[in-house]
């Protein structure tokens, strides 16, 4: 039977996520193929663009999760059914889906690649399943994500289709890694020479194509969990979270390796071990990426734009600006950061999560294998100069500050806008004993001292706030996370028990 309404609690801010099967499932990502192809022709009509459906190709492509095979079978048959194309690229890295669009991948197509359709849930438990959309070479913003929703309940509603329908449409397959690593080791030749490095590919989607890359580059590559298994059987595929790196941090060190690098579910996100075994966050490898490019741009008169979040140390932002670069700071969010790279032309964009996204010498999107060419690239440079080179060496900034690890305190998603709002009245210089110089409402609060900030902020796919602290000594940092924690529990408590959103 029929229900009378479809669920779609997954569509979020950035992608559609949630728990198979019971958020996402194979119905839901049929009829949002539906309502998807209709979105990119309306999307081409708004162009002065003709094309029929049939003259749509889309591609297609999943992670390693146990229920990819079956939502992909679903989505595949919704666009199918409308008459427009699949190129079916299996079972990748994200970023191989991005870069799809950019390769002209048609695999028997006459037709460009319209958009990517990416069934993956990144670093969510492997209960979790999604999708990611591209049209145009751009991730669908949080409004277009909106109106996605829209035209898959209309597509639901109307029932002109349904579960296994005929399809109308032509099915290519294409194995597209040869491709991909063919272009990227093009791009570097044998930079790796003489680098050891460790690669946890997490039982995800990195190993397929990560370890041969870095082959390629001349590097000596010692792997570690490179099958995909969707049960994830080692350990949990998400680099943000540091005991998941806990063998990578024992094998680099046994190995005396120059780094160790991992990958989250979908390879979109990279971790970075440094030969010490100490795990860098992700302000941290920005900072190494951004001097790197500020040497060589500026020199030449330019001024290299760095974008990256709100919960990066103020240490990221400070350096790149005294160095001769032009830092930004914006939402979290690979939807936000990838918009605000084409608004202000940033070449170099990141995210505490490990999310990089390059415009220098590459395409901007969030590419965790090509972040690791990057990466190799330095050290080796820095190696050719100073045999003894560590990565650790270009980090001396962040020897100034205390930086708190993040904290995720559980709140229901239903609350978030409330708590936030309540707390935001409630916040004064007395409750932290510091002044107050600013506050940046951008995403969440960031709560700027003279010797440091207290963050929080909503997460886009978890029921809890993030949070990060940061100040001249430990005994201050600490400080200000026991009062901002106190405080947003206590207002968590109040609107929990009363049930009232302010």
């Amino acid at each position: 039977m029929i229900q009378k309404t479809l669920n779609t609690s997954a569509f979020g801010k950035n992608d559609i996520r949630g728990i198979f099967p019971s958020q996402v499932n194979s119905e839901l990502f049929f009829y949002t193929a539906l309502g998807f192809v209709k979105w990119t022709r309306l999307q081409y009509s708004k162009l002065n663009v003709v094309k029929t459906t049939s003259d749509l190709t889309f591609c297609v492509c999943m992670d390693a999760r146990l229920h990819s095979p079956e939502l992909k079978k679903s989505l595949t048959e919704g666009i199918l059914a409308t008459s427009a194309n699949v190129v079916d690229i299996g079972l990748v890295p994200t970023p191989l889906g991005y870069f799809s669009e950019f390769a002209n991948v048609n695999c028997g197509s006459d037709e460009q690649i319209d958009g990517a359709l990416i069934i993956t849930a990144s670093h969510n438990p492997s209960e979790y399943n999604g999708l990611k959309m591209t049209f145009n070479k751009k991730s669908l913003n949080e409004e277009q994500i909106q109106e996605v929703k829209k035209y898959t309940l209309e597509a639901y509603e109307k029932q002109n289709f349904s579960t296994g329908a005929i399809a109308a449409g032509n099915l290519y397959t294409c194995d597209i890694i040869p491709l991909y690593i063919e272009k990227i080791s093009n791009n570097f030749a044998a930079i790796g020479e003489g680098i050891k490095i460790v690669v946890d590919s997490a039982n995800a989607t990195g190993g397929v194509v990560a370890p041969e890359l870095y082959r390629n580059l001349g590097c000596e590559v010692i792997e570690l969990f490179s099958e995909p298994d969707g049960n994830f059987p080692n350990h949990h595929p998400n680099p943000s979270d540091e005991k998941t790196l806990d063998v990578l941090k024992k094998t680099v060190v046994e190995n005396k390796a120059d780094c160790g690098i991992a990958f989250d579910g979908d390879s979109d996100r990279i971790g970075v071990v440094d030969s010490n075994g100490n795990s860098l966050s992700g302000d941290k490898l920005l900072l190494i990426f951004a001097t790197d490019l500020i040497k060589e741009l500026v020199p030449r008169g330019e001024t290299p734009v760095i974008v990256s979040e709100v919960k990066c140390s103020q240490v990221l932002y400070d350096t790149i600006n005294n160095c001769g670069g032009k830092a930004i700071m914006h939402k979290t969010g690979h939807g936000y950061i990838k918009s605000k790279m084409r608004e202000t032309k940033a070449l170099l964009a990141g995210e505490m999560s490990g999310h990089i996204f390059f415009k220098d010498r590459y395409y901007g999107f969030d590419d965790a294998i090509y972040a690791g060419c990057r990466l190799i690239e330095i050290i080796a440079k820095n190696k050719k100069i100073n045999s003894d080179f560590k990565i650790s060496d270009l980090l001396k900034p962040f020897d100034e500050v205390h930086l708190s690890k993040e904290v995720r305190l559980h709140c229901e998603n239903k609350y978030k806008a409330a708590v936030l709002k309540e707390l935001e009245a409630k916040i004064n210089e007395e409750m932290f004993g510091s002044k107050i110089i600013e506050i940046i409402t951008i995403d969440g609060l960031r709560i700027i001292f003279k010797d440091g900030f207290a963050l929080i902020r909503q997460s886009n796919t978890e029921p809890v706030f993030t949070m990060r602290f940061e100040a001249k000594t430990k005994e201050k940092c600490t400080h200000y996370e026991k009062t901002l924690i106190k405080a947003t529990e206590s207002i968590i408590n109040l609107i929990s028990t009363s049930g009232e959103l302010v």
